[in-house]
């Protein structure tokens, strides 16, 4: 489950989705549309000498041997806020290379489950990130209001289709479908924060088991707390599968898809650590996907996280470089082959400051910036923030610019910077200062 049901509400703790306000960086919240259009830089800068880079477009792309043209995803259409950038990432499956870290981490995950289950759950990881509305929130119990299913978090297509959150999107169909052990593998889409760990696309692991009631009665518990205890033990020979003998506690949470629902936590370098998150699946998932009698138990980790600690890569970017220097430090079925970085190049840092509207939203100004920018964009930060006598509050942001591969002419960030200012002023109707 994420986000809504693919517990990772993972790439940040749970505790911050329930405290969520719609400038935090967390998975889903209310605020205006920002459509794809805003995320285009056409604007008057200085001639450059060498070459500008420009953020690529690719006009189809191929998910599952189905064709998907560049105008079924991003349309000119106010309901419609997928930029380009984001677009080219749809189809790239980096969880399905074997020699990247994800692929790396995704098959030691299998492996453990071929080995203490028999080959019983069945995998699918290339299932497609466009989902319905009704898949991504409605069949995972998400309420109607919840902030999640904001315009200023999530990737609409259309006001019925979206970018998947989580991979729990495709949890009811294969309930239906028959299926009741499975693992699911997939990229997934929000709209969030720029900085060295949140990146709007990442990639997310789901499992799911349901139990008969043969299963349990035998065992003299209700079918809950069976679930439950196999849940634990399952998660619990994860874990040591993947970070060796280390100490482990369980923690109480809330998910609206589970009842009772956990955290788990390991200590690992001295601190402790999310690992992921889980729970009993609530009844009526199971009675409407025709499992009525049943129970089940679900869980959710976000596979970047664990194999930025794994594999000691710094920055969430590097998971898309296609820089030698970083794709041949990785092997297939080596696990926790540590990093070891190459060249820094040095940031450049530009300020822009401006008043802000009541529409305004961190979300949209990440999506503005990372549309013009790309990867380019290391950090966007808040660094000032004050309200004068008339009640206009201002904002200052800090942008980090570093390439991961190769340094950056002054020339090349002012003309970004400039494409910014303007976006930043007519995208978003605010008053630069």
């Amino acid at each position: 489950m994420a986000t809504i049901l693919s517990f990772s509400f993972l790439q940040l703790p749970a505790s911050l989705f329930r405290q969520r306000t719609n400038l935090l960086r967390s998975t889903f919240a209310f605020s205006s549309s920002f459509s794809s259009s805003s995320s285009a830089a056409s604007v008057s800068a200085p001639n450059l000498s060498r070459k500008k880079w420009k953020q690529p477009v690719f006009s189809a792309l191929d998910l599952g041997g189905v064709k998907v043209n560049r105008e079924d995803v991003v349309r000119d259409d106010p309901t419609n806020n997928v930029p380009d950038n984001i677009f080219s990432k749809l189809g790239v499956q980096l969880h399905r290379r074997d020699q990247h870290p994800l692929g790396i981490l995704k098959n030691a995950i299998y492996q453990y489950f071929d080995e203490n289950y028999s080959n019983k759950f069945n995998k699918f990881d290339d299932l497609s990130p466009i989902v319905s509305v009704k898949e991504n929130f409605d069949d995972v119990l998400v309420p109607e209001d919840h902030v999640s299913r904001s315009y200023n978090d999530t990737y609409y297509v259309d006001p019925q289709t979206v970018l998947r959150c989580h991979t729990s999107a495709h949890q009811a169909e294969l309930l239906r479908s028959g299926n009741t052990h499975f693992l699911v593998t997939g990229d997934v889409y929000r709209r969030d924060s720029i900085d060295s760990t949140h990146y709007p696309v990442f990639h997310q692991m789901e499992g799911f088991r349901v139990f008969v009631p043969e299963e349990w009665e035998a065992s003299e518990m209700d079918g809950t707390s069976f679930a439950a205890a196999d849940l634990k033990k399952c998660l619990e020979g994860l874990a040591r599968h993947l970070f060796g003998a280390v100490e482990m506690r369980w923690v109480d949470t809330y998910f609206p898809f589970t009842n009772p629902s956990f955290e788990l936590e390991i200590y690992f370098k001295e601190k402790w650590m999310e690992v992921l998150g889980c729970g009993v699946t609530e009844q009526e998932i199971l009675k409407r996907n025709g499992q009525p009698n049943n129970v089940a138990w679900a869980f959710g980790l976000g596979l970047e996280r664990l194999a930025m600690v794994l594999f000691d890569i710094p920055d969430i970017r590097l998971f898309w470089s296609n820089d030698e220097r970083f794709t041949s430090q990785f092997s297939a079925g080596q696990l926790g082959v540590k990093f070891k970085p190459f060249s820094k190049y040095p940031p450049c840092y530009k300020d822009i400051s401006f008043w802000i509207n009541e529409s305004f939203t961190e979300n949209n100004l990440c999506e503005l910036v990372r549309g013009i920018a790309g990867d380019l964009v290391e950090e966007v930060q808040l660094i000032d923030d004050f309200t004068n006598k008339k009640g206009m509050t201002s904002h200052c942001y800090r942008i980090a610019y570093r390439s991961m591969e190769r340094s950056l002419t002054d020339d090349e960030i002012n003309d970004l910077q400039w494409k910014v200012r303007d976006q930043v002023q007519s995208k978003l109707n605010v008053v630069l200062r």
